[in-house]
């Protein structure tokens, strides 16, 4: 029997780490799992030693100094009770920075580690690369050029795909999904994602909601619906009161890729989900904000022009950002109208949008469970 130990944070990382454990299932079906995780990782048969959303940190100042004592002890205790019970492997999904200190102390212990999600070391912190190095035998990299970049530092790393390039259809059925959310086909619908993390909703959801205010102003045909991660749904709720929407707001629980599916553009908040809505091949426009001192650390140690995904990977600004100070409300409402405006009047810019979604899906559709349990398979058997 292999057992493999799992840490997962977030609701984007409890996704990934399911899949993931798709495919160490098919290569072994004793597999005995455990670590810190979520809900997708528990229908698998993970056994949740601590619940994932014990790693939902945003920011790097006061937002994280207020969780560091709890965070720290989870560590701490995960590390103990790992050094006992020697799982065959650790893998580490995403949250580097609760994982890369980890799956050093446990590789110094002689445990194998892996990655899962090469830290973005090609968009910000490139000085994580030799803490890499020393905490990890190999990284599964989600982007084609990630290995290339790791080798050149002397990490071993294979490209896997992205899992949700196999998890979201080609070509989304949006009458489907209309159906589904009991929309008509002719409807005007904007869907709103403000983030999935408690600080994230707090920074965000009240100004998005303020834009849609201003947009059902301007457009009362529209319809605004707000797939909520359950644990944010009050905080949601409480936001939306606040901004002073009525009936075209509806806040319903999950169901982010039904509502993708079914919406003609998203005001979505800058991380996982900007790349699912490009996979939906929807317009979006991408939005971010946090504390004062987290804004000024994050802005002095970007290496590139974007944030969302989806312009990172296409290297342009194909859909807007607009990060900090420039989010307002009414230039969110804006920007937001501009798609709306363009699917009358500007089809070809929809279409040529779509297009290239399409062409970055093809590119991130592998097999990701079978591709990443091979490298892993070699890892342990080496």
């Amino acid at each position: 029997m292999v057992s493999a130990a799992l840490v997962a944070g977030e609701t984007s990382g409890d996704l990934l780490a399911g899949l993931l454990l798709d495919g160490l299932r098919r290569r072994w079906p004793d597999l005995h799992s455990f670590g810190i995780g979520g809900p997708q990782m528990v229908q698998r048969g993970f056994d949740a030693w601590w619940p994932h959303d014990k790693l939902s940190v945003h920011g790097f100042g006061w937002e994280v100094l207020r969780r560091y004592r709890e965070i720290v002890g989870i560590r701490s205790q995960l590390k103990k009770r790992l050094l006992t019970q020697r799982p065959d492997i650790f893998i580490g999904v995403d949250a580097p920075d609760f994982n890369l200190d980890l799956e050093a102390a446990l590789r110094q212990q002689g445990i194998k580690t892996v990655h899962f999600v090469c830290p973005s070391v090609w968009a910000w912190r490139p000085e994580r690369l030799e803490k890499i190095k020393r905490s990890v035998d190999h990284v599964l990299c989600i982007f084609p050029f990630e290995p290339e970049l790791l080798a050149q530092h002397g990490i071993a790393a294979s490209y896997v795909g992205h899992p949700l390039a196999n998890v979201i259809a080609m070509q989304p059925d949006r009458a489907q999904a209309r159906a589904a959310l009991g929309i008509r086909a002719d409807d005007q619908v904007v869907a709103i994602l403000p983030g999935s993390r408690e600080s994230e909703v707090r920074h965000l959801a009240l100004r998005f909601f303020q834009a849609a205010a201003l947009m059902a102003k301007a457009q009362p045909a529209i319809q605004f619906i707000v797939p909520a991660v359950p644990l944010r749904k009050r905080q949601i709720e409480t936001a939306a009161v606040a901004s002073g929407l009525g009936t075209q707001l509806r806040i319903i629980d999950g169901q982010s890729h039904t509502v993708l599916a079914a919406c003609d553009v998203t005001l979505i908040a800058s991380g996982t989900a900007t790349l699912e809505a490009a996979l939906f091949k929807r317009p979006m426009v991408i939005a971010y904000h946090m504390g004062a001192l987290s804004w000024q650390f994050m802005r002095r140690k970007r290496l590139q022009p974007w944030v969302g995904l989806p312009n990172i990977l296409c290297r342009e600004f194909v859909v807007p950002e607009l990060l900090q100070e420039a989010a307002t409300p009414q230039a969110l409402a804006s920007e937001v109208l501009r798609w709306l405006d363009a699917a009358v009047s500007q089809p070809d810019k929809i279409a040529a949008l779509e297009q290239r979604f399409a062409a970055l899906h093809t590119q991130l559709r592998q097999d990701t469970p079978t591709l990443a349990a091979d490298a892993i398979a070699q890892i342990l058997s080496s």
